[in-house]
This record gives structure tokens, C-alpha cells and sequence, in this order.
């Protein structure tokens, strides 16, 4: 028996190291679930890949006190969000809004998958020019004219 408890101890302590958020959860579930929810949305802009929720940058660290403490002080989940983002701008948020400032953000996949499609394009009607201009460019295997 002890030597099972010794051995679930030893297994077991590696995983408390690996905990992020160290600080006691709220007694009320429901500010819990809210408080985990808000630090989903929220950007270590330390990390800039990570939620503050998943990152244990010092950053990080001092936004969920902050967060716990707004939330302490009765501020809903918007006026959370508004006093991180006037300090940190939209950035803090891992989802930014889509606004006149940010439409460029939001645009950008699109512009690249485009931009990446036409330069194919140029490329592939270049080439296909080049070829049709000068056979002696195509190799032996690609002339569809010739038969091995």
C-alpha cells in the first residue's frame, strides 16, 4: 500500500510543475468558468501564439492576476476586455475585431492565397510559352510529341 502511494506520488508530481495558472480557482464555479473562458480569449503578446489561458510567460502570468483581480472588482467580461485593449491595444485579443483598422488583418489570408494563385498562374502560362516557343526546352520526357 505505501509503496503504491509512494509511486503515485512520485508519478504524480511532474504534472503539478506543469500547471500554468498556480493562483487558487474562484469558489464560485461560474466565475471560474467565466474566468477560464476570458483567458482563452486574451493573447500573451509575449508568445503572440498563445492565449494567456495556455502560455507561462511572466506576461502571461501578470494578465491573468489582472484579469482575476478586474474580475474580483465586479467588471464584466467587456470591460475586461476594453481595459486590456486600451493598454495593450487589439492585439491582446486572440481574436481581433473585424473594424477599419483591422480589415487589412483580416484580409490578408485571402490576399496571400490570391496573390499565391496569380503568381502560379504568371509562371505556369511563362513557362508554357517558353515551351511552345522553344521545344528544345522541353526535355525528353516532357514532349508529348515524342514517343520513347
Amino acid at each position: 500500500m505505501i509503496r503504491a502511494l509512494c509511486l503515485l506520488l512520485v508519478l504524480g508530481w511532474p504534472l503539478a510543475v506543469l500547471a500554468i495558472d498556480a493562483e487558487q480557482a474562484f469558489q464560485d464555479p461560474v466565475l471560474q468558468k467565466r474566468y477560464e473562458s476570458l483567458t482563452r480569449e486574451l493573447r500573451c503578446t509575449v508568445c503572440q501564439n498563445q492565449t494567456i489561458a495556455d502560455s507561462n510567460a511572466t506576461l502571461a502570468q501578470d494578465l491573468r492576476r489582472e484579469v482575476r483581480r478586474l474580475m474580483s472588482e465586479g467588471r464584466s467580461d467587456q470591460e475586461i476586455r476594453d481595459f486590456l485593449t486600451a493598454r495593450y491595444t487589439d492585439f491582446v485579443l486572440y481574436k481581433p475585431p473585424v473594424a477599419p483598422r483591422t480589415y487589412l488583418l483580416w484580409a490578408a489570408p485571402v490576399l496571400l492565397l490570391v496573390g499565391g494563385m496569380g503568381a502560379a498562374g504568371l509562371v505556369i502560362v511563362r513557362r508554357a510559352r517558353a515551351a511552345r516557343d522553344n521545344p528544345a526546352l522541353l526535355d525528353d520526357n516532357d514532349n508529348p510529341t515524342e514517343h520513347s
